[in-house]
């Protein structure tokens, strides 16, 4: 910790931001200091802390002080570290908060998530090592009565080089991400022909396959699970990690859906998601939050809450008349039908299949005989007959 020392927290001439993360403690060593809670940034020159609290408390270390860097797993109760190990400190450094350590490296614990895009982000900037290319604005030694101070070289000059070369930055990224999200697209494209190709051959082979062996080849396709979940590891906490965990979710449950009517209560969704995601499983309320999302983001699929409370995931497409009619026809046929006997007519869960003939019965289209013996659903014989 003594090669840290105190800073403004602003960043220099020619100095970019590269990440930051929220959360982050730090160690000397094996050991924890008072620098418990505050955020770590990344620039292309320093790593720099600055307390959540007091914003006043900010220290940095320049990148060039950095011998190398490894990861440290996280266990039962403690966070995931990345170790960073350091040069000796130079005779010259600025004061800080420790004089002296008897520890040759630093322990940065990320407590909120998002060590695995910091540590990537880190090691990139320690290869391409920008800091040398791109020193920082020099400071000019001005005397003031007995005390010596300093000022810092910034002009109107200064401060358009210095949008100009964000313009450049933002416009490179834009640039690198649709090139990364049109190779998404084709990859996309392929897969969609082949799951089309699949569903062919089963549809052709319907006579020599037998239902048992289709259920266990749609099996051994959702065993293969999501190749990269989205994790908070990967993507951080808050907004972003549901804004892409909503997106990964569209992409999985459009087929599913279409099998199923173009409607999946949220617990049938909750364990298809989790299956498919292998260890890294998701918390109810993070697959909540993320579904909220689903409609503000304009994609294919909507959260539904009904009056009763329950909550299900269902296409855009998905057509409220049509599902009553379709209801209704089915009761009609029958005289009269409970949840349970509708859910097995229609193939769908008993909860969906109630919230169905709720439906119906709120349309006015059925009317129901709840007695000892159940809940019945009948024709409404008001509305079809005169």
């Amino acid at each position: 910790m003594d090669r840290f020392a105190w800073a403004s927290g602003l960043l220099e001439m020619n100095e970019t931001l590269v990440i930051q993360q929220r959360g982050v403690r730090l160690y000397d060593g094996e050991e924890k200091v008072k620098f418990d809670t505050g955020v770590l940034l990344l620039s292309t020159h320093r790593l720099i802390w600055r307390d959540l609290k007091n914003h006043e408390c900010c220290i940095a270390i320049p990148l060039s002080q950095i011998v190398f860097i490894e990861e440290q797993a996280a266990g039962i109760g403690k966070s995931a570290k990345i170790v960073v190990h350091l040069h000796p400190a130079p005779s010259n450094k600025e004061p800080g908060p420790f004089q002296s350590s008897k520890y040759s490296y630093i322990k940065l614990s990320f407590k909120e998530h998002g060590q695995i895009e910091f540590y990537r982000r880190l090691s990139e900037e320690m290869t391409q090592r920008r800091w040398e290319n791109m020193p920082v604005s020099q400071t000019i030694q001005i005397n003031r009565g007995p005390q010596a101070g300093r000022i810092r070289a910034v002009g109107i000059v200064g401060i358009e080089r210095k949008l100009e070369e964000k313009r450049k930055e933002t416009d490179k990224n834009i640039s690198e991400a649709f090139e990364d999200l049109s190779k998404l697209m084709e990859k996309a494209k392929e897969m969609v022909e082949l799951s089309k190709s699949i569903a062919n051959k089963i549809k052709e082979k319907q006579g020599d396959i037998t239902e048992d062996e289709t259920i266990r080849f749609k099996s051994y396709l959702l065993s293969m699970g999501i190749a990269n979940p989205v994790t908070r590891e990967t993507h951080g906490s808050g907004t972003h990690y549901h804004m892409q965990l909503a997106k990964q979710l569209a992409g999985i449950l459009q087929a599913p859906l279409e099998e199923r009517g173009g409607i999946m209560s949220l617990t049938e969704v909750y364990c298809l998601v989790n299956r498919a995601r292998g260890l890294e499983l998701l918390s109810p309320e993070d697959l909540v939050n993320a579904c909220k999302m689903l409609v503000a983001l304009k994609l294919p699929l909507r959260l539904r809450l009904f009056d009763s409370g329950v909550m299900v995931i269902e296409l855009q497409s998905h057509n409220e008349e049509e599902m009553v009619a379709s209801a209704l026809e089915t009761v009609s046929e029958k005289g009269s039908l409970t949840a349970e006997e509708f859910a097995k007519l229609v193939g769908m869960s008993v909860l969906l299949a109630k919230e169905r003939l709720l439906l119906a019965e709120k349309m006015g289209h059925l009317c129901r005989d709840d007695s000892v013996e159940g809940l019945r659903f009948y024709p409404n014989l008001f509305m079809t007959q005169s």
